[in-house]
């Protein structure tokens, strides 16, 4: 393999791993490093471009993320994006300062000066995706100002071609910046020079010779959701292990309707052996009677981590195998120094029985190409996502006793079921059906009725770091809403279409 050719320094975004991943898209490598890690990493290579990736916190706090020093005057084409830019004007003696009238979070319509090589061929005026606070006042001596908001009052970016320095407030890498990934062309082939050298096969190659110099013919387990996830790396490491990988499915009590029959047809497709654990009883006593989100999570990730070390030493395996994408690492706060989103059940869990997590800097649609190159089943490549904790974390405001999760399980199903009958189901991501046990008055059969609530949120996205909320047609909603509240306890509906950001995909 050719050396990397590009350098993307961590400083703290959601969003790093996701530059990543477009480069790849792009038909780029790259190197995704800490700023202390990118330091030596600089001593030994050169790649053709660098770039400075967003953050969470401002360039003039004190501990705030700083790229290695002198990273300036390589004469190397480097990149800031959203924070990197205003790390550049910082360093370079500009001015950085908190407008609250001039915040961005979400779409922004921006104009560009399309004569600049990093906005060559794209439209003069054009829609964004920003997420940030600080925003630059006034740029270095010896830089341009490239765009700026409609209004005049945002430096949305700047350039120094002289010391091949650019620099962006808003997030080209995201989908919701229309033309994101031309500027990304332009900075990597028209002023990087950079070659493409990224094929998908690659993935699957790097991924069974990473896991083979690590294991060296010895056994493990891998937790199994029969998501695509953990079904495609079970494929992927099938040959590698072969005899020696057991797939372990957890049966927390939190899945959905007829699950363990999809996770049994998976597992045989990935030609991995299968063992499923009952565990219901378990899961209902670590939770308990708790209702915040977090404190469920982690009590549901305790105990799934002890069954997982259980299994593990039952199989006597040397290695427990997680299918965590860049998008769990990213949201626990496992990446970089990305603030914590949520905990997840596979990450972190810091078991004595050494962890693998081959799929780390990848996403959900990297998997979905794996899995579709492996020749797996579509019902398993194109397979919406659902959370390990399941439908205890699909219950709001009272703990998630049995009788609880029979009702969201039974909505999921009778909503799942109508989306199929219209055709809507495959073109949503994700889908979210939740009870809001908050309960609200309602009449059924000429009587008052004092019940609970159904949430049915869809979502759109590519890469879960970023989701448009669907709005369902109307007619679809009507049925939805007879269907789901025939059931006794349940008095109304609600649709969530809201994006992400501000919200999250699930609702706890």
């Amino acid at each position: 393999m050719k050396p990397i050719q590009i350098l993307v320094i961590d400083l703290g975004s959601q969003y790093t791993l996701v530059i990543g991943r477009t480069l790849r898209e792009l038909g780029f490598r790259s190197a995704v490093l800490s700023p202390g890690k990118a330091q030596g990493w600089l001593r030994a290579n050169k790649p053709k471009a660098i770039v400075l990736s967003g953050g969470s916190v401002s360039v003039y706090e004190e501990n705030s993320p700083q790229p290695p020093k002198d990273i300036l005057k390589l004469n190397i084409p480097i990149l800031g994006i959203c924070y990197g830019m205003q790390w550049i004007s910082h360093k370079a003696g500009g001015m950085v300062v908190a407008h609250h009238e001039r915040k961005e979070y979400g779409e922004a319509v921006i104009g560009f000066d399309v004569k600049d090589p990093l906005f060559k061929n794209i439209k003069k005026k054009n829609i964004v995706w920003a997420s940030h606070g600080d925003s630059v006042e006034k740029v270095p001596a010896g830089y341009k100002i490239i765009a700026r908001s409609l209004d005049g009052k945002v430096i949305e970016a700047m350039a120094n071609p002289m010391k091949k320095i650019w620099g962006v407030q808003f997030h080209p890498e995201v989908t919701h910046t229309k033309e994101g990934k031309k500027i990304l062309i332009n900075f990597l082939e028209k002023i990087a020079k950079c070659e493409k050298d990224w094929q998908p096969v690659d993935i699957v190659d790097d991924i069974r010779n990473e896991t083979a110099k690590a294991s060296q013919g010895r056994r493990a387990i891998i937790g199994f959701s029969g998501g695509v996830d953990s079904t495609t790396l079970s494929a992927v490491l099938a040959p590698v292990f072969q005899k020696n990988l057991l797939a372990v499915c957890i049966d927390t009590g939190g899945l959905r309707r007829n699950e363990i029959d999809e996770i049994k047809f998976n597992a045989n497709a990935a030609r991995v052996s299968l063992k499923i654990v009952k565990a219901a009883a378990k899961f209902q006593k670590a939770i308990r009677r708790q209702t915040h989100s977090e404190l469920k999570r982690k009590r549901f990730k305790k105990l799934y981590g002890r069954i997982l070390e259980e299994e593990a030493k039952r199989f006597k395996a040397d290695f427990i195998v997680q299918g965590s994408l860049a998008t769990d690492l990213i949201e626990s706060g496992s990446s970089g120094k990305a603030d914590l989103i949520k905990s997840h059940h596979n990450v972190g869990l810091n078991l004595k029985v050494k962890e693998l997590h081959p799929f780390r800097n990848l996403f959900k649609y990297e998997v979905r190409e794996l899995a579709r190159s492996l020749k797996l089943p579509q019902s398993i490549s194109e397979r919406q996502p659902f959370p390990g904790p399941g439908l205890f974390i699909r219950i709001i405001g009272d703990p998630p006793r049995k009788d609880r999760l029979d009702i969201v399980r039974w909505a999921d199903g009778e909503v799942s079921d109508i989306l199929k009958k219209y055709k809507i189901y495959n073109d949503v991501s994700q889908l979210i059906v939740a009870l809001d046990c908050q309960r609200t008055v309602g009449i059924k059969g000429d009587g008052r009725v004092y019940a609970y609530s159904i949430i049915v949120r869809g979502v759109k996205t590519l890469d879960f770091m970023t989701a448009e909320g669907i709005q369902f047609p109307a007619n679809v909603r009507r049925e939805i809403s007879t269907a789901v509240t025939k059931h006794p306890k349940i008095v109304r509906v609600f649709f969530d279409e809201t994006n992400k950001p501000p919200a999250t995909t699930e609702m706890e």
